[in-house]
């Protein structure tokens, strides 16, 4: 096999190796994914079972097609502590299942958004999203996550550096299985250190309340016209983050996805993931830039593997007592990966310009992009904008900012002349003209 040659066919590695890739997309996806409920007050096995069951379900509505992974979206979490924390934070469980309400509607926006691009086509809603608009937006999504990595670091940087060290050494330098598996190795050697200088705590594995089996705890959304005034708007901004991210994946697998499957199905799938999610008692669902950046670094792009990691939270989450041996992953570890993964995001966003041959040198193009990146940071930094309409209080976050100021300043300033090229073979990637 050759190492630089990407993979479309992972049935060609055996079963073994699918499945030991399919867990480390699993491992890659968990730490980010069980955050959300650990910050919200949701359940962390019944947020691992929605995760799963949203991501096959993505899979059965994009025709298997695209190799991504649904996890716990961030871009809700203000509007959960709107609907269902009190000013410092804490959970209020009798509010949660109408904050869950909330993002039952929040999916159904993303159905709407669907059925427009389905009726109206690609290109006219593309044009309001050209490279020059999500590049920026995805460059943002890898720095703003970037400042947790480093907190998480600098709890151990000897256990960080380890697991850094070991995904560069194995991605670069190895050959064969090494090679397609640095996430699954650095979280494993790192782990191994962490356990040689003692810095694992195994009392939540011992605790005899957990239980080795169990099934999630499943609770049915409510509804609330206040509720869903506060969490539903947040759609319009995380679905300026899936066209980011499935543009993302685009450029990394080199197959145009927007044209197929089409646009139109990958919101639908986001949609429908995270209307199931939140009827349940999960957060919205959205697709994981961290996959995005164990894809980029394996060169491994069969979405089969993605379904095994599906399968894998699903499983997950009926076993309690592994979900708290993960937990006793060091956060250092957890920031080593990130800080590869995370400035893998933005790396694509990157690249994602050069290869929509965005021209930098048009003052439109440098203005686009220059407020896309100082909103996104700054607005993220003093925790977004909070407002309020009808007496709700809505609060849009710095990457919701950003991606509407993006798209504004696109319609309105003159110069628009891209185009959105569908009439390329996949195999050529996305094909951008600005």
């Amino acid at each position: 096999m050759n190492n630089e040659s990407p993979i479309y066919n992972a049935r060609s590695l055996g079963v073994m190796k699918m499945l030991i890739l399919g867990l480390q997309h699993t491992f890659a996806m968990f730490g980010a994914t069980v955050l959300v409920p650990l910050i919200t007050g949701l359940d962390i096995s019944t947020t691992l079972l929605m995760a799963g069951l949203g991501t096959l379900l993505f899979h059965l509505v994009t025709k298997g097609k695209v190799p991504a992974f649904l996890g716990s979206s961030f871009a809700f979490l203000g509007g959960f502590a709107a609907v269902a924390q009190t000013p410092d934070g804490t959970p209020i469980p009798e509010m949660l299942p109408y904050a869950c309400g909330g993002i039952v509607v929040a999916g159904l926006i993303y159905l709407v958004v669907a059925a427009l691009v389905g009726t109206f086509g690609v290109k006219k809603i593309m044009r309001f999203f050209p490279p020059v608009v999500t590049g920026p937006i995805i460059i943002s999504i890898g720095l703003i996550l970037a400042p947790s990595a480093i907190t998480n670091c600098q709890t151990n940087w000897l256990l960080a550096i380890v697991a850094f060290g070991v995904i560069v050494i194995a991605n670069i330098f190895g050959r064969g299985m090494v090679k397609i598996i640095p996430i699954l190795l650095g979280i494993l050697v790192s782990y191994a250190v962490a356990l040689l200088t003692h810095q694992i705590d195994f009392h939540s594995v011992t605790n005899p309340e957990v239980p080795l089996l169990a099934m999630a705890p499943i609770t049915l959304a409510k509804f609330d016209i206040s509720a869903i005034l506060t969490i539903a708007p947040i759609a319009l901004a995380s679905m300026m983050e899936h066209i980011g991210d499935i543009s993302a994946i685009s450029a990394t697998v080199g197959r145009n996805y927007i044209k197929d499957p089409g646009l139109h199905r990958t919101l639908l799938g986001d949609g429908l993931a995270t209307s199931l999610a939140g009827m349940f008692g999960g957060p919205a669902n959205t697709t994981y830039g961290e996959n995005t950046g164990v894809l980029a670094l394996t060169r491994v792009y069969d979405p089969r593997v993605i379904r095994i990691a599906a399968v894998c939270a699903i499983i997950l989450s009926f076993i309690p007592k592994f979900a708290a041996v993960v937990n006793t992953i060091p956060a250092a570890i957890i920031g080593g990966v990130s800080f590869i993964l995370y400035g893998m995001i933005s790396a694509i966003g990157a690249r994602n310009l050069v290869e929509g041959r965005v021209d930098l040198s048009r003052s439109r193009n440098l203005i686009i992009a220059a407020t896309i990146l100082v909103s996104a940071l700054g607005f993220n930094s003093i925790g977004g904008i909070t407002f309020f309409i009808a007496g709700t209080k809505i609060n849009l976050s710095g990457l919701a900012i950003a991606s509407i100021l993006g798209i504004l300043l696109n319609a309105v300033l003159p110069g628009n002349v891209y185009e959105f090229d569908t009439d390329v073979p996949d195999e050529t990637g996305v094909n951008f003209k600005v």
